[in-house]
């Protein structure tokens, strides 16, 4: 790998650095019940050459590190599978349409459903194609990348994502648009369109978020 190439650096027991690509906020755009269908547009934050991440959670600049996790006991350690997510998904076949799913990357974000059903539900009315539209860009939504769509014998389908790291309010770090994410002891992971970083430190699939901010009350303030 390029060391100047774009990436996220996991450090032992300590922050994300991030290189060579922006630093954004975002957030869900949610209904009146509660059901997130988009997101905010991205607002830009100042940051020098090199981003400094928290990742313990207990940082009172957030997003940034201010080092609070040399001094409240953070276990950053890594127990993600570094493997492929192909060899992890499960393919959910449809009328004309695969659902691939690999459970191991929700962060529970929620765009996969609405209060009346889901796309695992959807997948078998996918012969009308209003419906098979309606759970790609559902899956589209997905800032983990835990579920995607493909059409059989094609390339899945992919948001086109420009390389950026997003910190979504009260939530994970969404890195997009395929930026490397490198462990602290220097394996890369599987560069994937979208993934999303624990920033709580309570993930039991660090570094990758497993939705545990919204257990542990996560706030950004």
């Amino acid at each position: 790998m390029d060391a100047g190439s774009p990436r996220v650096e996991v450090t032992e027991d300590g922050p994300y650095r991030v290189r060579g690509v922006p630093v954004v906020r975002t957030a869900q755009v949610e209904t009146a019940y509660g059901e997130p269908i988009a997101w905010a547009p991205d607002a830009p934050l100042e940051h020098g050459r090199t981003a400094s991440l928290c990742r313990c959670g207990g940082s009172s600049t957030k997003p940034f590190c201010d080092d609070s996790h040399e001094t409240n006991g953070f276990d950053g350690t890594e127990v993600a599978d570094a493997g492929l997510y192909g060899d992890r998904a499960y393919p959910y076949e449809g009328e004309g349409l695969i659902l691939d799913d690999d459970l191991s990357l929700c962060t529970r974000a929620g765009y996969c459903g609405d209060r009346f059903e889901n796309v695992w539900a959807m997948i078998g009315r996918s012969a009308d194609p209003a419906v098979l539209e309606r759970i790609r860009s559902m899956s589209a939504l997905c800032p983990s990348g835990r579920i995607r769509t493909r059409l059989p014998g094609a390339e899945p389908d992919e948001p086109d994502l420009a390389q950026s790291v997003a910190v979504i309010a009260d939530g994970p770090l969404w890195v997009r648009g395929g930026v490397q994410v490198v462990a602290a002891d220097g394996t890369a992971y599987e560069v994937r369109n979208r993934q999303t970083l624990c920033r709580c430190g309570a993930s039991g699939n660090k570094p990758f978020c497993d939705g545990s901010h919204e257990r542990v009350g996560f706030r950004d303030g």
